[in-house]
């Protein structure tokens, strides 16, 4: 059970991170938002997330970040059927907010066990860790699409998920080994990135916000502008997360071959024409293709990024982390504004000009090697 506890975990955030994306259009039916008003929901989780970091290094530095991992999953798990509970925008926000703060606790527990497992391995496989993540978020939009074209309710949806969830969780924090942290008073366990670790922030960031916009967008793009029914709208992301995890599985052989460097530029680049592809289709297929390229684009970033930041202790990870889930929680809800001003295909084509914005700086980030 120890050799499968850490992938599982990845796999299960995965899966709950999917399940609530892909019920977005759904829940913003229910409470009848327009562009700016699901902005400032997907704004909650961007204020849960950046002021979380500090608590997720502090619960790490006290108690590890095997028992840092049991506390954020069962606060996430407990969080996500309150989407669907929310009566109105404000408490919507309010469970957002507590959303992104457990979810990205959780997520800096996992890539720490993530950091640690590669050190004692003596090899790459973040990547291979990260295609899990991948398996999860496929497996959650499919099942999603096939639930909403059931016409099942999203506090359902998300009640079974919580159940089904539980019990693998339990069971890998028990089969991990006890990495509780000798506590050392005045330790400084949160830093925001600097020096060189500040390149891997920036690019970090960046792809933060292409990875979110398409997972937090896409669906509402393909339902809106290419009129796609509730069952299909999920698909997009499906096939988005579905080429990251094709692309992960061999990442790290890529990076072997290429160089960390090297692959992130060059597949922030291929993101930024999936982007255009997906946003000059005028059919649904075309429109799938373009954001499952964008999917191969960003594949790689993430696992890289923390691979690095992880080889400079969890206080380094945990700062890159920040600027990473700030990204990814902030950049969604700033798309919505433009949308809601602009329309929605003017604010995804700044995510495509954003790719080449992350190519640049991935080029230019010397730690990543």
């Amino acid at each position: 059970m120890r050799q499968v506890a850490l992938p599982l975990l990845f796999l299960l955030v995965g899966v709950i991170f999917a399940s609530w994306v892909s019920r977005i259009p759904a829940l913003r039916d229910h409470l009848q938002l327009d562009p700016a008003s699901i902005s400032l929901f997907l704004l909650g989780g961007g204020i849960g997330a950046v002021s979380s970091f500090p608590l997720a290094a502090w619960l790490i530095g006290h108690y590890g970040a095997r028992r840092a991992c049991w506390y954020a999953g069962l606060a996430l798990l407990l969080s996500v059927p309150c989407l669907a509970l929310a009566p109105n925008l404000p408490v919507l926000m309010l469970a957002m907010l507590c959303l992104g703060v457990c979810s990205s606790c959780f997520n800096v527990a996992i890539n720490t066990l993530g950091a640690e497992a590669e050190k004692i391995a003596g090899r790459s496989i973040m990547s291979q860790l990260h295609a899990w993540y991948c398996v999860g978020t496929l497996s959650g939009a499919l099942l999603g699409s096939a639930i909403a074209g059931l016409g099942i309710g999203p506090l359902l949806h998300f009640a079974v998920i919580v159940l089904l969830a539980l019990v693998p969780l339990r069971l890998c924090y028990r089969a991990l080994p006890n990495d509780q942290p000798q506590y050392i008073a005045g330790k400084k366990h949160f830093a925001l990135p600097h020096g060189p670790l500040i390149a891997l922030g920036v690019v970090a960031f960046g792809g933060a916000i292409v990875e979110g916009s398409v997972a937090d967008w896409s669906g509402v793009y393909m339902k809106d502008q290419l009129l796609a029914s509730d069952g299909v709208a999920p698909l997009a992301f499906a096939f988005f997360a579905g080429m990251m995890l094709l692309t992960r599985l061999v990442g790290d052989r890529l990076k072997e071959a290429f160089g960390a460097r090297r692959i992130v530029a060059g597949g922030a680049l291929a993101a930024g024409i999936g982007m255009l592809i997906a946003l000059a289709a005028s059919a649904i297929p075309f429109a799938i293709a373009g954001f499952a390229l964008t999917g191969v684009g960003v594949a790689t970033i993430f696992p890289f990024l923390f691979s690095a930041a992880g080889r400079h202790g969890p206080t380094a990870l945990a700062g890159v982390t920040t600027m990473g889930y700030t990204g990814g929680l902030i950049g969604p809800p700033l798309i919505g504004f433009v949308a809601h001003g602009f329309g929605l295909t003017v604010a995804l084509s700044l995510v495509g000009l954003l790719c080449a914005a992350v190519a640049l700086a991935a080029s230019r980030a010397k730690w990543l090697e």
